[in-house]
């Protein structure tokens, strides 16, 4: 791909929007207003009784409450797994001592180049949330029947939430038998 062209044309402080003008590798010429976002780090904190911790949460853009899990922008300077631990910690106040990463996508790539980069966060110890004025959180434990019942239902319908707790009943359960028949071995 070749960037022709890239202009602003509105900027906050969580993203900014630009227009650019590029040739794809095809060869054709595309113009597309792109949301520039420096990432997120997502949160799948699991207790020592294999439940999930989801926060709720109302989002605007879904006009309603959301169950979800915890999740923030990457801050600049920042690595990905720093702003995991800060956003585990200011919306739940638990911190974890094991941290393993479980997947890394593109939340919207047809006019978005946010990363969402998944942790699964272990060992786990509680503390006091410290959310930000403008967030208010609900946080609680569900097992893992019940999230997947939410999923199906349609209950819980947040993008980063399913993808997050898919990777993890898919892939870290498979590396966590397979650990411990290498140690029975």
């Amino acid at each position: 791909m070749k960037l022709i062209s890239s202009r602003t044309r509105y900027s906050c402080k969580l993203f900014s929007v630009t227009e650019d003008r590029a040739i794809e590798p095809g060869g054709i010429e595309i113009l597309r207003a792109v949301v520039r976002h420096p990432g997120s780090a997502v949160v799948l904190p699991v207790d020592s009784n294999g439940r999930v911790l989801l926060v709720r949460q109302f989002r605007l853009p879904a006009g309603k409450p959301l169950w979800e899990l915890t999740a923030g922008r990457v801050d600049p300077g920042e690595s990905v797994l720093r702003a995991a631990k800060r956003e585990l910690a200011e919306e739940t106040g638990y911190r974890a001592r094991r941290w393993t990463r479980l997947i890394t996508f593109w939340a919207t790539p047809g006019y978005v180049d946010e990363k969402m980069t998944v942790y699964l966060a272990e060992d786990l110890t509680a503390g006091d949330a410290t959310p930000m004025d403008d967030e208010n959180i609900t946080c609680r434990w569900f097992t893992v029947a019940e999230v997947d019942e939410m999923i199906r239902t349609g209950r819980l319908a947040d993008g980063k939430t399913i993808a997050g707790f898919l990777a993890w009943q898919r892939y870290a359960s498979r590396a966590a038998a397979r650990n411990a028949r290498a140690r029975r071995a």
